[in-house]
């Protein structure tokens, strides 16, 4: 590999609240390496990468290209000087073609009007090219998840990036589509191009990455060579002690049934059907996950269970009452309790504070009421232990929880969902984007309550984490149950793949011997 290609030197951004989020941070990286940045939530990643690509502004700091000054000031910028970027949550325009997304911006004109052939075209030659085959005419709606990450691949390399920016690139894809885009991957940085691989997932970096960079507490700590680091080295650089990586619980005893789904069918608002008759229990005592590509009615099944969509053919129980007709408070009223997949949109009020994000489900709280009004004094308590023992990083409970990291709003989240003792937690993507430190936390909360009596529903695309977790497992492909393993130990990562990816598919009496047994 030849020397730096891209230098950012002594970067500090200071947010207009005082919040410091890089500190004389230097970041570089060589031309054709894989280059892993990692960090605790709140550590600066984002913050850093956003300055690179234009996003934000940094207060002092250079960046340098091929030993040259630059001055990005927006994506537009970036992307001019060879950069570009994956985010985590994809770009595309749902309802165009592949092709019509990669000239989105520098459309060819024919007569005034978009070549639509060319277009198509321009997709097949660095298809070609690249050897990322994606079929121009598709429509990306269409598509799953992994073809969608080559489209915003090809969208960068179309645009000139020699340097790649990827942001959690594996967080959504099964095994199989983890080790195709590795391969990809490494045609690329033989190509010459330069790869930012932003990830929590420590066997990944492991695996993919020549170096890694790894930011604390706003600054970096150093620049290490992965095959000289071991997984626990790089856990305890990024959160400064020791950190369990593996999942310790004991064997599991349930008892009685909290949760019960009895044959769901559910359609969409143009008649597709996306719950195809599904058949499940949760027991006192079990943690049951779902495994399963994003976009299999998964989210919908959630849906339909904590009361935020109405269901109109089966039935569903919670501690042997039917939700049908309850609101989502009567549902909560039940002990469920919900991590959303998305904590912005219904887990976390972002322009609330810590405190109130934290007693939003208990305004009506014995526990909390002094009379018929709310005792500040208990709440200001109250929060203040929450903070303390979940460990969240705050200046204090009053702060909006939108200036948190994304680990730290997970973190209000969960405190509020497992402290209100709860007979069901349904845990939809519990430590997605959120670090070592952070995930062995929420693993072992969720553990401490199964063992308590606690059922829990756990929705993972993380699938080491929905094997280790979990004491059973389901597997939905196309809005149906393919597959159920009633004992999680004794069964694959590649095993589940196949059901995942819709090759393989038990029969209806084999997963309903397995749910049964």
């Amino acid at each position: 590999m030849s020397d730096e290609i891209l230098s950012m030197e002594n970067i500090t951004k200071v947010y207009p609240n005082g919040m410091v989020a890089n500190k004389d941070v230097n970041f570089s990286v060589k031309s054709g390496e894989i280059h892993a940045l990692m960090g605790e939530n709140g550590a600066g990643k984002s913050t850093l990468m956003k300055i690179l690509f234009g996003l934000e502004k940094p207060e002092e700091g250079d960046i340098l290209l091929k030993g040259q000054k630059i001055s990005i000031d927006s994506p537009s910028t970036a992307i001019k000087n060879g950069i570009g970027m994956v985010h985590q949550h994809f770009m595309l325009v749902s309802s165009l073609t592949v092709a019509e997304n990669m000239v989105l911006g520098m459309e060819p004109k024919k007569n005034g009007l978009i070549d639509i052939e060319k277009a198509i075209k321009v997709t097949e030659e660095i298809s070609k090219k690249y050897n990322l085959i994606v079929d121009p005419k598709a429509k990306v709606s269409d598509l799953p998840v992994g073809i969608k990450q080559k489209v915003e691949i090809l969208k960068a390399l179309l645009r000139g990036a020699e340097i790649l920016i990827l942001d959690e690139p594996t967080a959504v894809l099964t095994p199989q589509e983890t080790k195709e885009l590795f391969v990809e991957l490494i045609n690329l940085k033989k190509k010459g191009h330069t790869i930012i691989f932003i990830s929590h997932k420590l066997k990944e970096i492991k695996e993919i990455c020549d170096r890694i960079t790894i930011l604390r507490a706003g600054r970096s700590i150093g620049v290490y060579d992965v095959a000289k680091v071991s997984q626990e080295d790089i856990s305890r650089l990024m959160v400064g002690r020791d950190v369990v990586l593996k999942i310790q619980k004991e064997k599991n005893n349930p008892s009685n049934v909290v949760l019960k789904v009895n044959n769901i069918n559910h359609i969409d608002e143009t008649g597709k059907t996306i719950l195809n008759n599904i058949n499940f229990t949760v027991r006192k005592g079990e943690i049951l996950g779902i495994a399963g590509v994003e976009g299999n009615g998964q989210r919908e099944l959630i849906e339909l269970i904590t009361g935020l969509e109405k269901y109109h053919d089966g039935e569903i129980f919670i501690d042997g009452q039917e939700v049908k007709n309850l609101s989502i408070k009567e549902i909560r009223n039940l002990g469920a309790s919900h991590i959303s997949e998305d904590r912005m949109i219904f887990g976390a009020s972002g322009e609330a504070s810590i405190e109130e994000n934290i007693i939003a489900d208990r305004f009506d709280s014995k526990e909390l009421s002094k009379g018929v009004l709310l005792s500040m004094s208990k709440i200001h308590s109250m929060v203040k232990e929450l903070i303390k023992d979940y460990r969240v990083k705050c200046d204090s409970a009053d702060q909006p929880v939108k200036m948190l990291s994304g680990g730290n709003i997970q973190k209000v989240v969960v405190a509020r969902e497992f402290s209100s003792n709860p007979k069901l937690i349904v845990a939809n993507q519990p430590t997605r984007g959120i670090d070592v430190g952070a995930t062995e936390f929420i693993h072992k909360k969720l553990v401490e309550l199964r063992d308590e009596g606690t059922a829990v529903l756990l929705i993972s695309a993380d699938l080491n984490e929905a094997m280790e977790l979990s004491d059973s497992l389901m597997v939905m492909y196309g809005g149906e149950v393919v597959a159920y393993f009633k004992d999680s130990s004794k069964v694959t990562e590649e095993e589940l793949g196949t059901y995942m990816l819709g090759i393989n598919k038990q029969s209806p009496e084999e997963i309903r011997r397995a749910i049964n047994e």
